[in-house]
């Protein structure tokens, strides 16, 4: 069952095209690989999906309902929620004050304060957070205030999980630990669309992988197949 369809979209800035009739589709329960050089129109399309900015044209579907055109918190409650490429936690609040925010505001439906502080603790203890709750967000190393935005995304309650560059910065054990934290929330039945430059995560974990060049989808398949793609390789990959 296919949870997003985009079809057609693009968006100009001035005569830049930085998206251009990009269609794809996700299914429900899949970890989708989204690669590309830099400036290849990945993040865009992000901001397009999650409503930050408007597209020029196309649309964009969620649980078979046009999404394009609504607010990015009213999108956020149907279920599809996003992380940034660059952290964007509230620094002078706690690990755990940050992810209550999700929970309180995030959610699709009304939640009491008791019932978003059981839910905010129990998503800190899946994303193993749980020691840190009191340490203010600005405290913590580049990898932990990742996470914490992807603990603050889960506690929306999404259907639909967008995660740009999680691992960007990250040593090899930091990238293993994302790597399964990624597989676990999969697990928890969330499905997971992931903007990536660390080639071993997006081979060893995305069943499908979709690669953007100038703003264009040029190729779609398997790992295996990206992989041995002669115009993937010659324009990202490499020999």
């Amino acid at each position: 069952m296919q949870i997003l369809q985009v079809e057609g979209l693009s968006k100009n800035f001035g005569g830049l095209a930085a998206v251009s009739g990009v269609d794809l589709q996700v299914e429900s329960g899949e970890i989708l690989g989204l690669i590309g050089p830099n400036g290849a129109g990945k993040t865009t399309l992000f901001n397009l999906i999650s409503g930050t900015i408007a597209p020029n044209s196309g649309k964009v579907i969620f649980n078979n309902e046009v999404i394009s055109g609504l607010k990015p918190h009213a999108i956020c409650k149907k279920g599809l929620v996003r992380t940034f490429q660059s952290c964007k936690t509230f620094p002078g609040m706690s690990v755990y004050q940050n992810v209550l925010l999700g929970a309180l505001f995030g959610s699709p439906g009304k939640i009491s304060r008791e019932q978003a502080d059981v839910e905010t603790r129990e998503i800190l203890e899946f994303t193993e957070l749980a020691e840190l709750s009191d340490v203010p967000a600005e405290s913590l190393t580049l990898e932990k205030q990742k996470k914490v935005e992807v603990a603050r995304a889960l506690a929306t309650k999404p259907k639909l999980l967008m995660l740009d560059e999680m691992m960007a910065g990250l040593n090899p054990t930091e990238v293993a630990e994302s790597m399964e934290l990624v597989r676990k929330i999969r697990d928890k039945g969330i499905t997971v669309i992931m903007i990536e430059h660390v080639m071993k995560a997006i081979m060893n974990i995305c069943e499908r992988i979709i690669v953007l060049d100038h703003g264009k989808k040029i190729a779609e398949g398997t790992p295996e197949e990206i992989s041995k793609n002669k115009t993937v390789i010659e324009i990202y990959l490499g020999e």
